[in-house]
């Protein structure tokens, strides 16, 4: 699955914002709209994805490259801050169409922020910041912690975070604290392939439930 970030050079998006809108934007596309309709071709290709190795790549687009990635089926996310991310309909790595091809993948990065605290009503997708990840590398880590956090929630929960517009939170924290998340009720980790940045089964994301996604069971 191709992820793009919307980053205008005029308006930088937070980091964390930029990340966040990331992992809300796989999440959607895996759920929303013609997910779960039989015969679609968003349905199709999600059930030929999930049956591969789960391989996301982030890009960056701006001015029109943003506006010709809106023409190819996917879902995007709007934060209330403005950051924008669209996830695409997921293929083969052969068969990324051109307007997303020709995004830039390498150089994708932002500066560390500092959001502050969650208040953990909605969930919370926590970055080992240790591992130095750049913001492309984040991105695709953080889709795969919502993806697989939607995976495991039931299936009432995660229908009201749907409706919800899938709400998380974005947080790059030290290796002790990531630990911590790792442990916590419900969480999902992320073991990354290591084809690029990080080593073959580093831990890079947890995803928590918050309140909002709990299971009362």
């Amino acid at each position: 699955m191709q992820i793009v970030l919307h980053l205008e050079k005029t308006a930088l998006p937070a980091r964390s914002e930029i990340l966040a809108a990331a992992a809300q934007a796989v999440a959607a596309a895996c759920l929303l709209g013609e997910a779960g309709l039989p015969g679609s071709p968003m349905e199709a290709a999600l059930a030929g994805w999930y049956g591969l190795k789960i391989r996301k790549v982030a890009r960056r687009a701006s001015g029109a490259g943003w506006r010709r990635a809106q023409d190819v089926p996917g879902c995007t996310v709007t934060r209330a801050s403005g950051a924008q991310a669209r996830a695409i309909m997921p293929g083969r790595v052969a068969a990324v169409p051109q307007a997303i091809s020709r995004l830039q993948i390498k150089g994708t990065d932002l500066p560390a922020d500092a959001p502050g605290a969650v208040d953990g009503a909605w969930p919370l997708v926590a970055v080992d910041a240790s591992l130095g990840m750049s913001a492309g590398k984040a991105a695709a880590q953080v889709g795969h912690g919502s993806m697989l956090l939607a995976a495991a929630l039931p299936p009432e929960v995660a229908i009201a975070w749907a409706r919800a517009g899938f709400l998380l939170a974005v947080r790059e924290v030290p290796h002790e604290e990531f630990l911590a998340l790792c442990a916590a009720p419900g969480a999902v980790v992320v073991a990354d392939a290591g084809y690029t940045e990080v080593a073959p089964g580093a831990h890079t994301v947890v995803a928590v439930p918050g309140r909002g996604t709990a299971d009362s069971n």
